[in-house]
């Protein structure tokens, strides 16, 4: 099978599009059955356009902001089959999850979770650094995706966000008005650009969350304003967190601090637990007056993560499904750690030691 690889799953390969071969494409059209081609068709199909070249798949869209997706994305990559892997790897389902959606029962962890939670949190730090190293001008932001990819499989460690939901790629970046859950793409950054990377890994049963806004080259100086107001947000919300905390007082603190610097505060995306499931209870909004559920309690593991625009707080999305981004095409930032409750307050373990 000459290592080859599915374009939609990432399995061994024993399949070529017809098409690609008479065409002479060689790169992503493998597939692993004819189910995995049939559902790919849609994507797949646009390189049969333009094999060699960079195309906009919805040149009818009429985009927010300036930026537009550069098509056709690189084929999943695969992970090695001893790498322990979520329910969702392979149908794109997460069932563990779905079977506890709607309960807000908070889980406490036990000591020897926690100190999971920890090994998992250091290492998604680890690799969120390495992307941030790639996050340079001219660099696609799929090119970050592969090095993100690399560095999870370097640590044994699965990406979680691949195939959550049929999610195609190993990592998110947002770049300028996209909010949240950008596709990596062949997008190259540009001088000015913002770049939020978001990593998340599964190691050892447990996920981990983070992310951070970069600048790319000469930003100017409402985008930096933009960006550390961001990061304060963050930080005033964590620096409440403490058992008897409650979760719904974090939108306070950020909406506080955004509208102070000129800016709002972005409803449709929350903050949320994280342990053995990507995504659990508590839900944690960013806004101000939300009616968020639960008290901080020691053992409880969660993500607070804003996002902040330059204009109205309003988003949409992109026809891809996943792409959020700014009603207005301003920019929009965003920061998240992941933290755990303690006896005495809160510990940041994503925490960058570096």
């Amino acid at each position: 099978m000459d290592g080859h690889v599915c374009q939609a799953c990432g399995e061994p390969a024993k399949l070529r599009c017809p098409t690609c071969i008479k065409n002479n494409i060689t790169e992503g059209s493998h597939f692993c059955s004819q189910d995995c081609f049939k559902d790919s068709w849609v994507e797949h199909k646009g390189i049969h356009k333009a094999p060699n070249a960079k195309f906009n798949p919805w040149p009818n869209y009429s985009y927010t902001g300036g930026l537009r997706p550069v098509y056709p994305l690189s084929p999943k990559r695969p992970v090695p089959i001893h790498i322990g892997r979520p329910d969702y790897a392979e149908d794109g389902r997460p069932y563990s999850e779905m079977t506890v959606r709607g309960s807000t029962k908070i889980e406490v962890l036990s000591s020897e979770d926690i100190e999971k939670m920890r090994i998992s949190c250091r290492i998604a730090r680890e690799v969120l650094n390495e992307g941030a190293k790639a996050a340079k001008v001219g660099v696609t932001t799929d090119e970050i995706d592969r090095v993100i990819h690399e560095a999870c499989v370097a640590r044994d460690s699965y990406p979680s966000p691949l195939n959550y939901h049929g999610f195609p790629k190993s990592c998110c970046t947002s770049v300028n008005e996209v909010i949240c859950h950008g596709i990596p793409d062949k997008y190259e950054l540009q001088d000015g650009d913002i770049i939020n990377i978001d990593v998340s890994i599964l190691h050892d049963g447990f996920h981990a969350d983070l992310n951070a806004t970069y600048l790319v080259g000469n930003v100017d100086e409402k985008g930096r304003k933009l960006v550390q107001n961001t990061r304060e947000c963050l930080d005033k919300a964590i620096a409440i967190c403490k058992p008897g905390a409650l979760y719904r007082d974090v939108g306070n603190i950020i909406s506080k601090h955004a509208q102070q610097g000129g800016f709002s505060v972005v409803r449709s995306y929350c903050g949320h637990g994280i342990n053995r499931l990507f995504h659990s209870a508590p839900s944690i909004p960013h806004y101000a007056r939300n009616k968020a559920v639960g008290v901080m309690k020691p053992g409880h593991t969660f993500t607070i993560e804003p996002m902040i625009s330059e204009g109205v707080w309003q988003d949409e999305q992109w026809p891809d499904g996943w792409t959020a981004v700014t009603k207005d095409g301003l920019r929009s930032a965003q920061f998240e750690e992941t933290l755990l409750i303690t006896e005495t307050g809160v510990e940041v373990l994503t925490k960058d030691f570096a």
